[in-house]
């Protein structure tokens, strides 16, 4: 996280729970933090297009619905990284259990019938969104938050894993891809944190054109962006077997 002591721009004082490690408003008045804002257009492009084109190819709304969420959960990371305020840090961090959510319930159905819907596991995955969102107003803890997402995300490594080695093994570059994508995003992501102190003495020292590759939030981004989008073309190759 960010040593405090960090200047104050367009949005005012800080009032979200989580100030992460670039430097606050250091390239624009008008952004609070400029990459970890800008990285987030990996999360709001591709999956437009990618909405796009599965309206035209008529695939499942569930699909067309995973892209969407992916926008949504990119429009409200730079929403929160613009501001550093903690209703747009809401409006980042409650899609992506969301749009998590959606994941898991299109990896489960994967193999079954075209257009049927599988309401045990759509009531279990809204009731348990709606928990950690009545949970997460209450406590205001990003700990929680960040549990009940790895949850998700372990869930959906463990059914790919599955489906990969026992059931479309020539899906394996792909799903393994996304994987690989996420984790060397995690990576970042804490790296970011752990070593944040030192990665700020550092951007210091050297030239900001070099400096800037130090962002690990915003890699975190343009990474699990992109291995999200990975994922969403394994789920639905896996409905055609292809």
């Amino acid at each position: 996280m960010a040593p405090a002591g960090d200047r104050e721009g367009y949005w005012g004082p800080t009032t979200s729970t989580l100030d992460w490690c670039e430097e606050n408003y250091a390239v624009t008045w008008y952004i609070a933090e400029f990459w970890n804002t800008v990285s987030n257009l990996i999360m709001i492009i591709p999956p437009i297009f990618g909405a796009i084109q599965s309206v035209r190819d008529g695939l499942e709304k569930r699909y067309i619905a995973s892209y969407l969420a992916l926008t949504v959960v990119g429009m409200g990371s730079w929403c929160f990284h613009m501001t550093l305020k903690y209703e747009m840090q809401l409006l980042d961090e409650l899609p992506m259990i969301y749009s998590c959510c959606i994941f898991v319930y299109c990896m489960f159905e994967c193999f079954k019938m075209k257009n049927s819907v599988n309401y045990h596991l759509l009531f279990t995955l809204v009731l348990f969104s709606l928990i950690v969102t009545t949970v997460y107003l209450k406590v205001k803890e990003p700990i929680f938050q960040q549990v009940m997402y790895g949850m998700l995300v372990f869930t959906l490594v463990l059914r790919s894993v599955y489906i990969v080695t026992w059931v479309y093994p020539w899906l394996r570059g792909l799903g393994y891809t996304s994987l690989g994508l996420f984790l060397l995003g995690f990576l970042l992501w804490n790296i970011d944190n752990i070593f944040c102190e030192s990665l700020r003495n550092f951007r210091k020292k050297v030239p900001p054109i070099i400096g800037v590759t130090t962002q690990f939030h915003a890699w975190w981004h343009i990474l699990t962006g992109l291995g999200s989008y990975l994922h969403i073309l394994f789920s639905f190759s896996l409905e055609s077997g292809q």
